[in-house]
């Protein structure tokens, strides 16, 4: 197992894909310790130096930063901090975001701008690496503050509470502590803060989002093209010519990997007695370049975010200053998740599109795709399941980020609900994936039909590659326990060893 250094240059998305994928452990880098080491200092003696108000640090929070905080009753505040804010509820998030949540957390304190003791960061650091994941539900957040409520139960475990799970097995985080040989923090001054404060549940989400739906954008296309042949549709659409006028990024993407999944093909090439396709065909560059293109804004924004410091006051040490701000503020993130659950929703959306006419028994094709129609319903109800899906992402898609609401008693007047989302649009995305398995299973089905006329290499080679999972369907079956096996086959399917 390899380990990856975190420096004060920050994440790149593909470092973050690679630390989750490989489960690399993590360090901090000689700089990013050196970083950590003088804010810590810094703050230290400025307290000592000084009472001024320091927000969050000798000052209570939201509404009560006009309130100060006695020196001897610092400590106490930072953690009283910690357990109040622990306020999340609903399901826990998943492991995987959890894991993310730390590394993010630990680079946005690595960047030296926190002013907390280097053996705090360890700490989340040996979380990460012995994969003591604390226990974080998924809401509680506005994405204003930060993500403070998820953030405190990503930190409880530092100061032996709230509750774990090791190696599967949720426990106290104490038990934990004590099975690791590890003794529960004492938080410094503003070390509750920097842990609560931060966008890095929002980012976390935004992040293996962007990962996810890069992948099912490449698979919509493969998906897409065979549909296209198992529909007979034409290859005219796809010309470079098209979409040299009409100079969208994505869209000529989608055109190219299209010309390549068929390049070759014996289908694409023969006489077609209609002149025309249905848009969910031939609009194919038009609808998934528009997405390719939204996704690609989005991945931007989570770029710089890994990047960024998100915690608050923000501690510059070499101008000997200590802002309060806004730089936890989910806006950014939260307007990009929005675009991003349409720009998802849409894929799911033209996918059912195709599924529905490949059932329709037109151009040569049975209805519902078996032998004997009115005996058997096939593809039937399938297609009503990818309807149903879609129906939920079209509700989705609502924008979080144009709704607010007072807290805090109206200190913080203006809150992005990024959070929400985070979490709605991976609803989006994992229904999304189910859409497109049922297009493939109804694509797969409907191209048996055209034999002994064969498609191009790279879809025939898709085509076995299911078949290898997922049979034909001859007569009526339990459809639920083939489209799962389709899912799977989707999930387990690597779209970069497709054109």
């Amino acid at each position: 197992m390899s380990t990856h250094t975190i420096t004060t240059l920050g994440l790149k998305l593909d470092e973050l894909e690679a630390i989750l994928a490989e489960r690399r452990t993590i360090a901090l880098g000689k700089d990013a310790v050196q970083a950590i080491k003088r804010s810590h200092g810094y703050l230290r003696d400025r307290l000592k130096k000084s009472d001024a108000p320091i927000y969050g640090v000798n000052t209570g929070f939201g509404s009560l930063a006009n309130t100060s905080v006695p020196k001897a009753k610092l400590a106490e505040l930072q953690k009283n901090l910690v357990m109040s804010h622990a306020c999340g509820s609903g399901e826990p998030v998943p492991a995987e975001i959890v894991r993310a949540m730390l590394v993010l957390k630990v680079q946005n304190m690595a960047f030296g701008h926190s002013a907390v003791a280097p053996a705090t960061v360890q700490r989340m650091i040996d979380l990460y690496n012995r994969d003591v994941l604390p226990v974080v539900y998924e809401r509680g957040s506005l994405g204003a503050s930060g993500d403070l409520a998820p953030l405190a139960h990503l930190a409880l475990p530092l100061i032996g509470l709230g509750e774990v799970t090791v190696q599967g097995k949720r426990m106290k985080s104490a038990q934990a502590l004590k099975k690791f040989g590890w003794e529960p923090l004492e938080l410094g001054p503003k070390e509750g803060l920097a842990l609560l404060n931060g966008t890095q549940f929002m980012n976390a989400y935004a992040a293996l989002l962007v990962l996810k739906a890069d992948r099912l954008a490449n698979l919509a296309d493969a998906i897409g093209a065979m549909s296209l042949e198992a529909y007979d549709g034409r290859p005219e659409p796809f010309h470079p010519s098209v979409h040299a006028v009409r100079p969208h990024p994505g869209q000529a993407v989608v055109a190219a990997n299209l010309r390549k999944l068929l390049a070759g093909s014996q289908l694409i090439t023969r006489a077609k007695a209609h002149v025309q396709d249905p848009y969910s065909f031939r609009c194919m560059p038009q609808v998934h370049g528009a997405s390719r293109d939204a996704m690609a804004y989005v991945e931007r924004v989570v770029g710089r975010e890994l990047e960024a410091v998100t915690d608050n006051p923000t501690v510059f040490d070499d101008e000997d200053l200590v802002v309060s701000a806004g730089n936890f503020h989910g806006q950014p993130l939260a307007l990009a998740l929005d675009f991003l659950a349409i720009a998802l929703a849409e894929l799911g959306s033209i996918s059912e599109r195709r599924t529905y006419k490949l059932i329709g028994g037109q151009r040569g094709l049975p209805p519902y795709l078996v032998a004997e129609p009115g005996i058997n319903s096939g593809f039937m109800i399938p297609q009503y399941t990818a309807a149903s899906l879609v129906s939920a992402n079209k509700q989705r898609c609502m924008p979080n980020s144009v709704d607010t609401i007072d807290s805090s008693n109206g200190q913080e007047d203006h809150v992005s609900m990024g959070a929400a989302a985070a979490i709605k649009t991976w609803q989006v995305v994992h229904d999304v994936e189910r859409v497109l398995a049922i297009e493939l299973f109804t694509a797969a089905q409907a191209l048996d039909f055209r034999r002994p006329a064969r498609s191009s290499g790279p879809i025939e080679e898709m085509h076995a590659a299911f078949r290898a999972k997922v049979p034909f369907v001859k007569r009526d079956v339990v459809m639920h326990d083939l489209m799962e096996e389709a899912l799977a086959y989707l999930r387990a399917t690597d779209p970069l060893s497709l054109p």
